[in-house]
């Protein structure tokens, strides 16, 4: 399910009119491929970490994804291919799905590349980037003066 569409999707918004009428196979296989092509992602600070969680489901993390930091952004990008064949007495069919996801974070100042680290479990990549605590003073209360 794609971002914003909570546990609907795409046809389930679709009014009923248009739902009954059908559309051409193909639109629809694009509208499923495009609601399926995002990377899921969700960001939150833990203690003194930076944690970007992104979902990336049947792939093979050494070599579908890359994770790089450079100039205080990190780059994740995955690529997905899937080949399907199936042969019976029938016939034969054959069927490929494939796309190439990128997502960009800007790191908060002090985040050093070099300590980050990634791990993949369960079909989510967890990327987790230590960030130094804020030196310098606190905020400075300013006395309003009427005049």
């Amino acid at each position: 399910m794609a971002e914003g569409w909570g546990r609907r999707g795409p046809w389930d918004m679709m009014p009923e009119g248009m739902r009954r009428f059908g559309l051409p196979e193909q639109f629809k296989r694009f509208v499923d491929e495009w609601e399926t092509s995002w990377l899921r992602t969700e960001q939150y600070r833990d203690a003194d970490s930076l944690v970007v969680r992104v979902e990336l489901p049947g792939i093979d993390p050494e070599r579908d994804v890359e994770v790089t930091v450079h100039d205080g952004v990190l780059s994740i990008k995955a690529e997905r291919r899937e080949d399907v064949e199936k042969k019976s007495k029938n016939g034969y069919r054959s069927e490929f799905k494939y796309g190439s996801f990128a997502r960009a974070v800007d790191l908060p100042r002090g985040a050093r590349g070099e300590d980050v680290s990634a791990s993949y479990h369960d079909g989510v990549l967890e990327v987790r980037v230590p960030v130094a605590p804020e030196s310098g003073p606190g905020p400075t209360k300013v006395n309003v003066s009427r005049d």
